[in-house]
């Protein structure tokens, strides 16, 4: 707890990438974070969460790298709505009152933590809701170091990082390739790379689609199991159409970030 004269602040707690992967793959916390975000988080006892369980295992984690200053049981955690979810809480007015609500004890002088299932909280993930209310409310907002999976695959793919834009989840059905032939025009256009991410069972039917709809000549780059079992892949689309005949397409089995552009 802070000083209670003072304000407390809105911490940006990221989390590992291992989430949901198998536990042979999940290693100790400190080879995943830095020293001061798991020292940050031991501290902090109020938490806004995307899912409860998972915050818990992550500070189970924590907890046996560093102390934490209290036990789970004893924690204040506040889980974001499942609207959140699906639809995101980007959009003004969304949950900001109840955000308000959740931030109240950063008024008595207590950090709150707001964490994601994995990466940086509000970045992919719900919690800009979050972020905007303590602004409002005069709270400083500060975001620990720790990995985002779009920059991590951005960064080993080879495309253009001086302008890009994160498009989410592609449309269903017969949208899709409709939507990724408009996204690929704009990259072709403006040289901006497109990412976008999936769940990971249907990942592969995605990149099965990205390399029917995409141009022969567009780069294309799938970044799956970051920071945890890194297969980083980049090349052209005619490269990838020729690995698909022969069956050499990389599994996929864990998330993954797709990029493509010129």
């Amino acid at each position: 707890m802070n000083d209670t004269t003072h304000l407390g602040r809105l911490l940006l707690v990221p989390t590992p990438l291992d989430f949901g992967c198998a536990a042979e793959l999940i290693g100790d916390i400190g080879d995943a974070l830095p020293a001061h975000t798991i020292a940050t988080a031991a501290r902090t006892t109020h938490w806004i969460s995307e899912n409860a369980k998972s915050t818990r295992a992550f500070l189970n984690r924590v907890n046996l790298h560093t102390p934490l200053t209290c036990s789970i049981q004893d924690m204040h955690i506040h889980v974001l709505p499942r609207e959140a979810h699906k639809s995101g809480d980007h959009t003004v007015g969304a949950m900001d009152s109840q955000a308000k609500e959740w931030l109240a004890p950063a008024l008595q002088g207590f950090d709150v933590g707001l964490v994601s299932e994995a990466g940086m909280p509000a970045i992919a993930d719900p919690g800009s809701s979050v972020v905007r209310a303590a602004h409002s409310m005069g709270l400083a907002v500060v975001p620990l170091t720790g990995p985002v999976s779009l920059m991590l695959a951005l960064a080993a793919s080879g495309l253009n990082g001086q302008q890009f834009a994160f498009v989410g989840y592609l449309k269903k059905g017969a949208e899709l390739v409709t939507h990724i032939k408009a996204l690929e025009a704009t990259a072709l256009k403006t040289g901006q790379t497109q990412l976008c991410i999936e769940t990971p069972y249907r990942n592969i039917q995605l990149l099965q689609t990205l390399i029917n709809t995409l141009s022969p000549n567009t780069r294309l780059a799938v970044a799956c199991g970051l920071a945890v079992a890194p297969d980083v892949r980049s090349q052209t689309v005619a490269v990838w159409r020729e690995q698909a005949k022969h069956n050499k397409l990389p599994k996929l089995d864990l998330p993954a970030v797709f990029l493509w552009g010129a």
